[in-house]
């Protein structure tokens, strides 16, 4: 059943008894009907930002990004030091936020627009009396299509550039607060390798705005109903523009090189530019200020991203109910930032595919955990809406290959492997898929047959290719099985005969994709917006 369906002319959204039945949703006197020791039903506010790397937080170990706002959000919960973007570009991504499905589950295998699926977390919490409002970034398509959210305000501002499409809520409140000035006056892209700063008050900034909604959201409701908030973050997604004060903070600081593996060397260590002819550059070799720059620029934009989400939490905490709301933090996915002379996301590479996973649980929940751990377990973005749906007591369809991660918490048994994936992006080989189980990682090129074997306990920055090495045959071959097993049931285009198969193009969607009629209505064609 389609939870789109049945919308009432509050804006509410109801869901038959029938409907539940036939969905194995068990009974609607039992949906949605988790009740906090306080008696009242658990608030989420889902925090989250655009091009996080995993490691770029003070509580991950970074001493040179400052983060205290995520950091005390961790000393007060749980941080999961393994969390993954399992296919690891925007669209793909939130696919599998919106619909807590792995890759091949939701058939999203690459950056393609976000279909309509029949089970979407907004629509899920509509419908089980929640009041649902998102705040920032969706990159849903079309821009206004809600997924169920009864509210949205909206910040995607490249849509604004595009021609034929509408400007974003965010880009007219700037025109409406700043008229006669030019919102792109910094002169970085949406896609931008440079460092800069913005250009106006601080106020102006979509940053401080996507915060002044989500605090306003919080300061304003008045009602009995229990609340989803989704406050999304654009940036620190390029352009790299925090306020002045932040970059200067960070000119005292110092900035660690990127990491270059023997192997990167070879394939990408040729390849000499630079961000002035080419700032949009997926790969490259660049002068060490410009990486510098670059970097500093970007750790300043995750400063101030921790900023604001401080105001947002701070929001919650004067409201009264902070100890009666389940709050996670994460990104859709990370940046290279240089590491391997590679740049942006869409790689199986830790700064690309790893994410910050922060989850402070309410006393009100009454779950009997150490705050302040720091956990191994392999997560993903999957598994953030079965999360939200156990903390709310709204069941979870079977379809979701998602699991709650609360139940990590319980001491429950977890995946021992996790797989990713992407589709043919940036380069012509550039086509991928990879297993981890935290320890090792192997990954399989689909159109070339390459494979690369990484010990990621010995050496986290992915330096030594492992596959080159005839003293690792044997694991190397333990992991080509893993993988092996893993495609199977894909068919004769992923695994013949016993084998992994080289591609003769790359395989966009998986059979399970609504393009195909097996998970909803797909976005048309024409729709895709190809800045990520």
């Amino acid at each position: 059943m389609n939870y789109k369906n049945s919308i009432l002319t509050n804006g509410s959204f109801l869901v038959s008894s029938i409907g539940l039945l036939s969905a194995g949703l068990l009974s609607l006197s039992a949906y949605g009907q988790q009740v906090a020791k306080n008696g009242k039903r658990m608030n989420v506010l889902f925090l989250m930002s655009d091009q996080h790397r995993g490691d770029c937080m003070g509580v991950a170990g970074a001493e040179y990004v400052i983060t205290p706002n995520m950091d005390a959000l961790a000393h007060e919960g749980v941080l999961f030091v393994k969390a993954y973007s399992s296919v690891p570009s925007c669209l793909p991504a939130r696919t599998s936020l919106l619909t807590g499905m792995s890759p091949w589950q939701s058939g999203q295998l690459g950056y393609n627009p976000i279909a309509d699926y029949p089970y979407e977390g907004p629509a899920m919490f509509t419908a089980a009396g929640y009041r649902t409002h998102a705040v920032g970034k969706n990159h849903f398509t079309p821009m206004r299509n809600t997924h169920g959210y009864q509210t949205v305000e909206l910040e995607e501002g490249w849509y604004s550039k595009i021609e034929g499409h509408e400007k974003c809520d965010y880009t007219l409140w700037f025109e409406k607060n700043a008229p006669g000035k030019d919102i792109t006056a910094s002169g970085l892209g949406a896609n931008d390798r440079r460092g800069g700063i913005f250009p106006f008050e601080e106020y102006l900034h979509p940053t401080y705005w996507t915060a002044d909604r989500a605090v306003n959201f919080l300061k304003t409701y008045k009602d009995d109903a229990p609340w989803l908030l989704k406050v999304s973050f654009q940036r620190p997604h390029s352009p790299y523009d925090p306020p002045e004060r932040w970059y200067k903070l960070y000119k005292d600081i110092k900035i660690p090189l990127p990491y270059i593996g023997e192997w990167a060397e070879k394939k990408y260590g040729v390849t000499d530019g630079s961000f002035a002819t080419d700032n949009n550059a997926s790969h490259g070799v660049f002068p060490t200020p410009e990486i510098i720059e670059s970097r500093r620029s970007y750790y300043a934009s995750i400063s101030y991203v921790d900023e604001q989400l401080g105001r947002v939490v701070q929001a919650l905490k004067d409201r009264g109910e902070l100890e009666n709301t389940l709050i996670l933090y994460t990104a859709d996915h990370g940046d290279m930032m240089g590491d391997h002379y590679l740049w942006r996301k869409c790689r199986a590479y830790e700064g690309s595919a790893r994410i910050p996973m922060i989850i402070r649980w309410p006393e009100s929940m009454g779950l009997k955990a150490k705050r302040g751990q720091t956990r191994t377990e392999l997560v993903e973005l999957r598994d953030v809406l079965p999360t939200f749906l156990d903390a709310a007591g709204i069941p979870k369809p079977t379809v979701m290959d998602g699991v709650s991660m609360l139940d990590i918490l319980k001491g429950k048994k977890w995946r021992p492997v996790l797989d990713l994936e992407h589709s043919q992006i940036y380069e012509k080989d550039n086509a991928w898929t990879a297993l981890t189980d935290g320890k090792f990682k192997y990954i399989w090129f689909t159109l070339t047959g390459q494979e690369q074997l990484f010990n990621l306990k010995k050496d986290p920055g992915e330096l030594t290719d492992l596959a080159s090495s005839k003293k690792q045959d044997k694991i190397l071959r333990e992991w080509r099985e893993k993988m092996v097993k893993h495609l199977s049931i894909r068919g004769d285009k992923w695994v013949k005969d016993g084998k992994l198969v080289i591609q003769k193009e790359s395989i966009n969607y998986g059979i399970n994709h609504p393009k195909f009629g097996h998970s909803g209505i797909s976005a048309k064609p024409g729709q895709l917006n190809t800045n990520q």
